[in-house]
């Protein structure tokens, strides 16, 4: 049994209706948040004698970030299709030199897209994985490196079989399905959730009717949501209404799939009878503001969505759609994002913002996170309360989503295991990622 008291001069719990407290402990177990209060009363618990203490003095505790959306190895793509039309940055980088990457090299890109969300606060990443060459070797070497790393991962595994896509993404619908079941029945993790397997028809562009029914079904069958690309583009709305004359969300409501398991992502260009219909049937989101407007996508109806009760999830989007992999970024873009779209400086507040990067984020993924309280993993990110981006700390929350920087992030948990440690990867060397990632990518030039 391993047991921790973890100690911080103040904590954001993102528990609903509660603010920023004093002084706070969190005892741990076996990565299982047991107990959370003030330090003198979590220490005098029987249960904590014996217990690791871990010392944040000076330091926020907030719960760790939930980052719903990524594609881990766009990462080695950063700048290689910066400005470029949405069109022109997938012919030019995506499928130019995504095909070639094999399982070390995943290996690599994986080592590196999510050695730098440690270093930004992120805990757990969901990454929407569609290299498979119809086999699980690229997927397996990506979660066995957030495994070295110590991040919480999400692999979506992609099923693909649109035949303008590079043959590396595309699969039959017999190998789609019979690869997630052999990748879900190596990895799923169903007592501490470290590293969790679920099926994502990666779009309507990207997979059949078939071929999205065939991952639905996976899903209803082991009871986890699904994830697809739905309306990020608006040709995308185009296309859907010329293929099945309904909008993307209304066609995929006329597929026998359950829509409340679904996590549509993007949806930029969901209009006002979709957004009802999301959270009619519901749905959630995975909203990646920095991606929409890096690529010039458009703008996602957040502040509608949320009325409607729609939960909703920040993600990054891939390291070459975006080049930043912060959800503590989503949240001040989201935030921005919403009120100059609407012209309105109060259309979304920063504690709504902070809650959809991490403990509503932890309700899209279906994963008991996000939140720092008893039952939740212990996922957990330390800020530097003397880091100037935090001052003055009368209003916590808001300098977290709207002024923090980057070098405010000292230390991060996750499942209880300590795995930034003073700004610094606890078991893995950042120089060796970098030597890793300048060695394979020494010959790739911008187009």
């Amino acid at each position: 049994m391993s047991a921790v008291v973890i100690i911080a001069d103040k904590a954001l719990t993102s528990c609903p209706g509660e603010g920023p407290r004093e002084a706070t402990a969190v005892f741990t177990i076996d990565g299982r948040i047991e107990r959370v209060g003030d330090p003198a009363d979590v220490l005098a618990d029987p249960r904590a004698a014996g217990a690791r203490r871990v010392d944040w003095s000076r330091r926020a505790m907030v719960a760790g970030t939930v980052n719903t959306h990524n594609h881990s190895f766009q990462s080695l793509l950063r700048g290689i299709g910066d400005d470029l039309p949405f069109l022109e940055w997938r012919d030019k980088a995506l499928y130019r030199y995504s095909p070639q990457l094999g399982a070390e090299d995943m290996a690599t890109a994986a080592l590196f897209a999510f050695g730098e969300m440690l270093l930004h606060g992120v805990t757990t990443v969901c990454d929407f994985y569609y290299l498979n060459h119809q086999a699980n070797d690229n997927a397996s070497a990506t979660i066995e490196a957030a495994k070295q790393l110590g991040i919480r991962i999400v692999l979506a595994r992609c099923f693909y079989d649109w035949d303008g896509a590079p043959a590396a993404y595309r699969e039959t619908i017999p190998q789609a399905v019979a690869n997630f079941e052999a990748l879900a029945a190596r990895y799923q993790d169903r007592e501490r959730f470290l590293t969790t397997v679920q099926p994502a028809p990666h779009s309507q562009h990207g997979a059949t009717p078939q071929m999205i029914e065939a991952g639905a079904g996976c899903a209803r069958d082991a009871g986890m949501p699904w994830h697809i690309h739905l309306a990020e583009e608006q040709y995308q709305v185009e296309q859907s209404l010329e293929r099945f004359g309904l909008r993307p969300l209304h066609a995929i409501a006329t597929l026998p799939v359950d829509m409340a398991q679904m996590i549509a992502v993007h949806g930029c260009w969901f209009d006002a009878s979709e957004r009802a219909l999301l959270a009619d049937r519901g749905g959630s989101l995975a909203y990646c503001p920095g991606s929409n407007m890096f690529l010039g996508d458009g703008v996602t109806d957040l502040v509608d969505l949320v009325a409607r009760g729609v939960k909703v999830g920040l993600g990054t989007d891939g390291g070459c759609s975006n080049n930043r992999v912060s959800v503590f970024d989503e949240m001040r873009m989201a935030a921005l994002l919403q009120k100059v779209h609407r012209t309105d400086g109060q259309a979304i507040d920063a504690e709504t913002c902070f809650r959809l990067g991490t403990a509503t984020a932890g309700e899209v993924l279906r994963l008991p996170i996000g939140r720092i309280a008893p039952g939740y993993r212990c996922d957990l990110v330390a800020l530097d309360l003397d880091d100037p981006s935090l001052w003055p700390i009368q209003a916590l929350e808001k300098n977290v989503v709207y002024s923090l920087s980057p070098r405010a992030v000292t230390d991060v948990v996750v499942d209880g295991q300590e795995v930034v440690v003073s700004r610094r990867l606890s078991h893995v060397s950042l120089d060796d990622i970098q030597a890793r990632v300048i060695e394979l990518t020494r010959t790739w030039r911008r187009a």
